[in-house]
């Protein structure tokens, strides 16, 4: 694998891939929002000698990462899987044998069955019965403080209900007889303000005290600047589509539309971005993702400043010249020549790296950054941790804006995340990361 690429890895992050590169434990590696988690994952996949498999539980999980659907990888039937017979065909066999290590991204959305599936999909074809993952590495990327696995029908739920504690990852039977070593990534590099960064670690754990609650509202409530780049969080997907629509309505000139080019295996609704992406000179749109050139990063919002056969956006003061984008789909698949995993383009997908961006879900703006931001939590919070994303977006509290203020029924943590990260043993990464440079 090539070495050297990528931004360069802080101690802590550096004594996590020491840790993954150099044990066959099973890691999995955690932490607030914006302490690294995407950064470590790239410097994996890029810099590792060990034969690995990058997979994830969505579609579009996936492409940001590079890898497969846990799905698509593993060959498995969507929904429960309990005990029925798991079919392997002699391809999917050689190309499970062949896996080191095995990273799995938001690992949060994957649910107890799924993750037992996974471990006796790889017992059953590396023919290791008694050996957790088949004798493969796990390293798990994720923190269940912001996504949590979806639960199915009755049926399902009842599922597990009499079969697990909980739905939740950490609480599949293979950890029964595999310990999972945890690194809490602790140093946050998208917040620079001590008080902010407690008040956010405050509703990450539903610890907000009046005084918290006060300060976060108080901030919250300044008047909305006028002068634009001030994107809306929102809970629901109805708000977000009004919103843009307004907004793109109220603006003079025709819409302009740029229709994504679609080829190869790049079926169902997983795009990555919008198959038709509708603009007008003056539209508030976000990037989503990094530049090759550093000129914008994955969730920077700009305005679009003129439209030809490509896009020019204003961002921070410079206009830059946007071009359409190519996502690659990702199969694995086993080299009998090299007896090695190959990684093959199976789908394309291409479009400007822009959605309009007046507004955008607090789901969406997973992993995402930006200095000013309303939060519209609607009339209520829907899910655990919804809170604490869309808050953990922005970089200051100068940059928050609330569209009514904070309730205490906003702040929900999931009690079975509570349970595990409190009982969990857990390696602060920064004490291993002290002799690492």
């Amino acid at each position: 694998m090539s070495s050297g690429s990528g931004p360069t890895l802080s101690a802590e992050q550096a004594a996590v891939f020491d840790a993954i590169e150099n044990t066959r434990e099973h890691v999995f590696v955690t932490g607030r929002a914006g302490t690294g988690k995407s950064t470590l994952l790239n410097h994996l996949s890029w810099n590792t000698s060990k034969q690995v498999v990058i997979c994830a539980p969505t579609g579009v999980a996936a492409l940001n990462v590079g890898g497969q659907t846990i799905h698509s990888l593993f060959r498995l039937p969507i929904g429960v899987i309990a005990d029925h017979t798991i079919q392997q065909n002699a391809e999917l066999r050689k190309l499970l044998n062949t896996i080191d290590t095995l990273v799995i991204d938001e690992v949060s959305m994957v649910n107890a069955d799924l993750l037992d599936a996974i471990d006796r999909s790889l017992r059953q074809a590396r023919g290791r019965k008694n050996e957790a993952f088949g004798g493969v590495q796990v390293v798990l990327f994720g923190d269940p403080y912001q996504l949590a696995p979806v639960p199915g029908d009755g049926d399902e739920r009842a599922y597990f209900t009499d079969h697990y504690r909980s739905m939740w990852f950490f609480d599949a039977h293979v950890w029964e007889e595999a310990p999972l070593r945890i690194f809490e990534l602790a140093f946050i590099h998208r917040q620079n303000d001590a008080d902010f960064k407690e008040m956010l670690n405050a509703v990450r754990h539903g610890r907000v005290t009046a005084e918290i609650a006060g300060a976060l509202n108080a901030a919250g409530a300044r008047p909305v600047p006028t002068d634009g780049n001030v994107i809306t969080l929102a809970t629901r997907n109805d708000t977000v589509t009004r919103i843009n629509k307004v907004q793109l309505d109220r603006l003079p000139g025709t819409i302009k539309t740029a229709k994504a080019e679609v080829s190869g295996e790049f079926g169902g609704r997983a795009f990555p971005a919008d198959d038709a992406l509708e603009l007008k000179t003056g539209a508030q749109v976000m990037f989503l993702r990094n530049d090759a050139d550093q000129r914008w990063v994955n969730g920077s919002v700009g305005v679009v400043t003129k439209i030809r056969d490509t896009v020019f956006v204003e961002i921070d003061g410079e206009e830059v010249e946007v071009q359409p984008a190519v996502w690659e789909k990702f199969q694995y698949s086993y080299s009998p020549l090299s007896k090695e995993l190959k990684k093959d383009i199976v789908g394309e997908f291409q479009q400007f790296p822009l959605r309009l961006a007046w507004a955008v879900t607090i789901h969406k703006s997973q992993g995402k950054t930006y200095d000013r931001a309303v939060v519209d939590l609607g009339s209520r919070v829907f899910s655990a941790g919804q809170t604490y994303v869309a808050l953990s977006r922005i970089t200051s509290l100068e940059g928050l804006y609330l569209s009514r203020p904070l309730r205490p029924s906003d702040i929900i943590v999931d009690l079975d995340v509570r349970r595990f990260m409190s009982q969990a043993t857990r390696v602060p990464a920064i004490q291993a990361g002290a002799a690492v440079g």
